[in-house]
């Protein structure tokens, strides 16, 4: 079984595919087993100020440490399930010290492999107002439909003032459910969780519409990887290979 390194960039999220990962071990494998696991993590607020700036490369740059020391660390491979953190990794620079999954790419091949035609996307306003998803849905013929720039405002104003603290509200989880009503009113037939942490407020049973929740996603593809289910992954950063 090849050995797994989680690429961490907020919190909770973090934690989420960590626990995902080893509880689909759990479920296959059996009690207590789970293929070998890492994690790193620079804290979160350290990229803050380039993110901020815009400052993308600053950000990779970051990022690149944390996947140097994944791969001293025994790694074969590693997932970032922070979605933001993809438009750095994306970035032009040198090859990333071990290959990854790239999570738009997952999330959207699970939208292909579901038969979605257009799906909601909702994460920071990075996400949303940046190419990622737009360019994964669009190779695969599928639409990608955001919230209104108000809503959009509200759904980074959460994330960054309590998901990713760990704040988890009522009134939050009502907020995304109205924006998921929107999105299913101008004809999305799911919505993609993409931030780390919004499935952890958004849960199935109380979405409008079916969810792409790209953390557990994520998890679950690394684990085929890391037990051989799926191909070892060969992207090292920059934009992925069509």
């Amino acid at each position: 079984m090849r050995h797994l390194g989680i690429l961490a960039h907020s919190t909770e999220g973090a934690a989420l595919c960590f626990l995902t990962y080893c509880q689909e071990g759990f479920r296959r494998l059996g009690r207590h087993d789970h293929p070998d696991v890492t994690l790193d993590y620079i804290a979160f607020g350290r990229s803050m100020p380039a993110w901020d700036a815009g400052d993308h490369d600053t950000v990779r740059a970051t990022l690149a440490v944390s996947v140097d020391r994944l791969a001293r660390a025994g790694a074969d491979f590693f997932v970032c399930p922070d979605n933001t953190a993809h438009l750095a990794l994306e970035r032009p620079g040198p090859d990333l010290a071990l290959p990854g999954l790239h999570l738009p790419e997952v999330v959207a091949d699970q939208a292909a492999r579901d038969g979605r035609t257009r799906v909601g996307v909702l994460g920071t306003r990075y996400t949303m107002d940046g190419p990622l998803y737009p360019r994964a849905f669009a190779d695969r013929g599928i639409a990608a439909e955001l919230p209104e720039p108000d809503e959009r405002h509200t759904i980074n104003r959460i994330i960054f003032d309590e998901l990713v603290n760990g704040v988890f509200t009522e009134s939050s989880r009502r907020e995304y459910v109205r924006v998921i009503d929107g999105l299913a009113a101008r004809g999305c037939d799911a919505v993609a969780l993409v931030c780390t942490e919004i499935p952890l407020l958004v849960t199935p049973d109380v979405s409008p519409l079916p969810t792409l929740d790209s953390t557990r996603l994520g998890a679950t593809a690394a684990y085929d990887v890391a037990v051989g289910a799926r191909p070892l992954p060969t992207w090292r950063g920059g934009p992925p290979t069509p």
